[in-house]
Formats: structure tokens, sequence, C-alpha cells
């Protein structure tokens, strides 16, 4: 692992998938209710927010979903992922189609999962600190991967040929001369919302 004495985080887009049908949960876990009485999405989203000046929420067609306050849409963007039945590799090839051609200038693009409500915006700046167009930077905390990950501007064309699967774990493994790990004191990087049980107790 390099260290970075870069100061300025570069330029970093975010892409917040949150196109999945949560058959494990039973029902749209992004509308659960957290402990504040916020939605895990709009919790998601709030971190999102303090992190990336330019964010892009992904749903699926059809959505009526209320993102929340955090998302402005004068200044967010929301994509349609037509190929979002195909699991969160088709949801992946279509926001990167898009990020290829409305992007120009970020050099690379963090994918956050909408279901890690945990997930600190301090590390999410930490990151971004780290990215350039021909790495791939990924969180580790306590040896474990996490995410977000950020996916440098050369892997894009990779990523935007995706159309089915569960993400992009063969364009990481294909790549592990520039895969970065980043050692962050952060649980919220692998703790997610899978079924109804991985909800916090109410105060």
């Amino acid at each position: 692992m390099s260290s970075d004495s870069q100061t300025e985080p570069p330029a970093v887009v975010a892409l917040v998938m949150a196109a999945g049908v949560s058959r494990r949960f039973g029902g749209d876990k992004r509308r659960a209710r957290l402990t504040d009485g916020r939605t895990l999405l709009a919790t998601t989203l709030t971190t999102v927010a303090r992190a990336y000046p330019r964010w892009w929420l992904v749903t699926r067609p059809g959505d009526d979903l209320e993102p929340g306050e955090a998302f402005d849409p004068a200044r967010h963007r929301r994509l349609i992922a037509d190929h979002a039945r195909n699991g969160l590799g088709g949801s992946l090839g279509d926001a990167f189609r898009h990020l290829i051609v409305e992007e120009e200038t970020a050099i690379a693009a963090a994918v956050v999962l909408a279901d890690m409500p945990w997930l600190s915006a301090t590390t999410c700046a930490r990151l971004d600190i780290h990215a350039r167009p021909e790495r791939i930077v990924i969180p580790c905390h306590q040896g474990q991967r996490g995410h977000p990950v950020l996916f440098g501007r050369t892997f894009w064309p990779a990523l935007a040929q995706l159309k089915e699967g569960d993400g992009a774990r063969a364009i990481v493994k294909a790549n592990r001369e520039a895969v970065h790990l980043v050692d962050v004191d952060d649980e919220g990087i692998w703790r997610d919302i899978d079924t109804p049980q991985d909800l916090p107790d109410p105060p």
C-alpha cells in the first residue's frame, strides 16, 4: 500500500446503487425506518451528500421512491437502470454507460451501496484522496474489504459492458495490480442491511 501526499481530493463522482429488489429483506428495505425515523435510503444519501459534491442515485424502472431531503434535483441526478432486473452488474453497466458521457471531468467513480447507513463521510473523503484514473481504490477494515469502491476512469469502459451478475468482482479480479487498499477505522464499509434482523433495535 502506498502513501499519498495529496491534500485536495480529486474529482470523484459517486453512484448510489439503489436498484436492487431486496429479496432477502422481504420488502423494500430502502423504505425501512431506522431508530431516528429516517429511511435507510435517506440515511445513506445524507452521508453521500456530505462526502460528494456530485452524485447519482441509481434506481430501477417504475420506482416511486422518495429519496429524502439530501437529494436535490437541481444538483443531483437520478438514473434509471433498465437492466436492474439482471442484478447489480446490470445496474452498474447502465450507470457507467451514462457516466462516460455525462461526467467528462471525473477521474473516478465511487460505487456506494444504498443499504450501508453506517458508512462514514470521513471515510469517503479519505478514499477520494487516493483516487487516480488507473486505480481501483478499496477500503479495508480489520482485514475485510468493503465499499465504496472507487473505480478510476480507465476501468469505466469495462464496467459499461456489464449486463448482469453480482457486480464488478470480475473486473477487480482481472486488474489486481491496480487495486489500492486503504485501511480505515470504519466498520460501516461492510456493515449493511440484508434482512430485518440487521436493523438496529429501537432505543
